[in-house]
């Protein structure tokens, strides 16, 4: 696992990361992908600010958008960037190849992946449109990538917590690294008490590791709430003649603490 993309570290640190990890054509093909990405974002910064000084009538700019006589909104091809995006996981392979006849490490090559997806968005300045867009037309690879960009797209994903609808989707499916990455940082900021709770019970419904919920501890202090649903789950497993996972102990133990801050009050 390539942590500076789990632990939310700064982009300039993960990209360092990456590069680390990419031979040189893989190097070279996020470079030149960055750069893209830069140049798109700063068009568009640049678009804006010409539709702003406009002064013309706002039916002048509307019918040079509008295609034939129906209406119909031109179809405009897809940016070179969200190329690179979709296309990450053929560039971004593991530098360093044993000559050992061992199995490849798939799921470090798709961190990989997901890394440059990360920093393309991040260089893009990606809104919420974007990434609502990625989100719903990509496939998981690509999901899992908006996940972890949202904690580092900052100010371009307004208003606060716009992008809770693209977490909460991928907390209602069974893929467990699209659940994990939906518990990341920007879960932990924005997912209330309720639904943060249901959160930690997913990841022991389908065996993602606790380590994987950011805030896990500050957040489960105190909880008796978190504590009840814990127990009632350990209680089912048991009378199922089922194992209680080990993480369930980890978190009840979490919840015993006594909170710092403002106990949870919410009921599940």
């Amino acid at each position: 696992m390539l942590t500076e993309l789990t632990n939310g570290a700064p982009p300039s640190v993960l990209q360092a990361a990456l590069e680390a990890q990419l031979a040189g054509a893989g190097r070279a093909w996020l470079h030149e992908a960055l750069a893209e990405a830069e140049a798109a974002a700063a068009e568009k910064t640049a678009a804006a600010a010409r539709a702003g000084a406009a002064t013309k009538a706002g039916a002048e700019a509307e019918a040079e958008l509008l295609g034939p006589a129906d209406g119909t909104r031109a179809r405009s091809p897809m940016p070179l960037w969200e190329i690179r995006f979709a296309e990450a996981g053929r560039h971004c392979r593991p530098a360093h190849v044993p000559t050992a006849p061992v199995a490849p490490d798939v799921r470090h090559a798709e961190d990989l992946a997901d890394a440059a997806r990360v920093l393309l968005l991040h260089a893009v300045r990606a809104d919420h449109a974007t990434t609502a867009r990625l989100y719903s037309h990509g496939t998981a690879a690509e999901r899992r990538a908006v996940l972890w960009a949202l904690p580092r797209l900052g100010a371009t994903l307004t208003p606060p917590g716009a992008a809770l609808p693209l977490v909460e989707d991928a907390l209602r499916t069974n893929d467990t690294r699209l659940v994990a990455a939906a518990v990341g940082p920007y879960a932990a900021e924005h997912l209330d008490q309720h639904a943060w709770r249901h959160a930690v019970l997913k990841c022991l419904f389908t065996g993602v590791p606790v380590e994987a919920v950011d805030g896990l501890s500050p957040r489960s202090q105190g909880d008796t709430e978190l504590a009840r649903m814990l127990r009632d789950y350990a209680a089912e497993r048991t009378a199922a003649g089922r194992p209680v996972p080990d993480d369930l102990h980890r978190v009840l133990a979490l919840t015993a603490r006594p909170d710092t801050t403002a106990a949870p009050t919410e009921e599940s």
